[in-house]
C-alpha cells in the first residue's frame, strides 16, 4: 500500500555549521533556523545537520532525505581543489569532510541540491571546480553589524533560476541595459571568496553573474544534465535584504523536491 507521499512534507537535510564550535553560538544558532524556516515556510520539513550530529540521527537523515540544502558557512579547504592556501581564511575540515559524504549519497540517488554561498561552491568544487580564494569587495558587512552590501545579478532568463525569479515577480523583472537580455536583481553579498568564469566544474552551466575586481564571476549555476541542482552565491534567506522574486527559488526548490520523491515512490 503506497504512503501517500504527498500527504507528508519532503524531507529536507539543511548542512550547516555546528553552533557549539562557533565563536558565537548563538549567532549560529539563528543563521542556520533562517535556512530551516524558509524550507518550513514553501512546504518542506527542514532537519538540520552538523558535524555534532550524533552519528545514528545523521544516518537515519541520509537515508530518509528527500533533498538537500547545502548552507553557508566557513571557507572549503583548498586542498580539496588542488591548491594551497592563499587567501582562504577560516576552514573547517570536518564539515567539508561530511558534506562531501552527503553530496555523495545525494548523487547516488539522484536527490535535487540546492546550495547556498558556501554551499554553492561546495557543489563547484565538489563537482570539480576551484574557488578564487579572496574576492574583498565582496565580502560585505559582518552579519548583524550593519546593513548588507547589494550589487547586481544578472541572470539568464532561460534558465531554471530565470524562470522561477520570473515566475515570482509581481509586476515583472528588470531587463539589463538596452540590447541586453539577462534579467537584474539586488542581492546581498556576504562571501570573500568566489567562482571565477574558468573555475566554474564542466558539469555545470552557468546561470547567473555579477561583476568584481578579479573580473565578472559565476554567481548561479544549475546542472547540465536535467537533474534538479541549483547553487546561488548571495543569501536568499535573509530576507530583509533580498529581493521577492528570489522567493520563486525556495518554491522551484520544494516542487523538485516533491516530484522526485513522488516518482521514486512510484516507480
Amino acid at each position: 500500500m503506497s504512503d501517500r507521499p504527498s500527504a507528508v512534507p519532503p524531507l529536507i537535510v539543511i548542512a550547516v555549521a555546528d553552533p557549539a564550535v562557533s565563536d558565537d553560538p548563538t549567532l549560529a544558532a539563528h543563521k542556520n533556523e533562517l535556512y530551516a524556516a524558509a524550507i518550513a515556510h514553501h512546504g518542506g520539513a527542514p532537519a538540520l545537520l552538523h558535524v555534532g550530529t550524533p552519528p545514528q540521527e545523521r544516518d537515519c537523515l541520509l537515508a530518509a532525505m528527500h533533498g538537500l540544502l547545502l548552507a553557508g558557512g566557513a571557507d572549503i579547504d583548498p586542498a580539496l581543489y588542488g591548491e594551497a592556501v592563499n587567501g582562504t581564511a577560516e576552514i573547517d575540515r570536518a564539515r567539508d569532510e561530511l558534506e562531501l559524504s552527503v553530496w555523495r549519497e545525494s548523487e547516488r540517488r539522484s536527490l535535487p541540491v540546492f546550495g547556498i554561498c558556501r554551499g554553492f561552491q561546495a557543489i563547484n568544487v565538489f563537482s570539480g571546480g576551484k574557488l578564487l580564494q579572496d574576492v574583498p569587495s565582496h565580502a560585505g558587512m559582518p552579519y548583524g553589524e550593519g546593513p548588507a552590501l547589494l550589487h547586481t545579478l544578472e541572470i539568464d532568463p532561460a534558465s531554471r533560476l530565470g524562470r522561477a525569479v520570473a515566475g515570482a515577480a509581481p509586476d515583472g523583472v528588470a531587463g539589463g541595459d538596452a540590447g541586453d537580455q539577462a534579467l537584474e536583481l539586488e542581492v546581498n553579498t556576504f562571501h570573500h571568496q568566489a567562482v571565477g568564469l574558468d573555475g566554474l566544474a564542466p558539469a555545470l552551466r552557468p546561470n547567473a553573474w555579477a561583476y568584481s575586481e578579479a573580473g565578472r564571476l559565476v554567481e548561479g549555476f544549475e546542472s547540465h544534465d536535467g537533474r534538479w541542482i541549483l547553487g546561488l552565491q548571495c543569501h536568499p534567506e535573509r530576507t530583509e535584504s533580498t529581493p521577492e522574486e528570489l522567493d520563486g527559488v525556495w518554491t522551484d526548490f520544494i516542487l523538485a523536491v516533491t516530484a522526485a520523491r513522488a516518482r521514486r515512490a512510484f516507480s
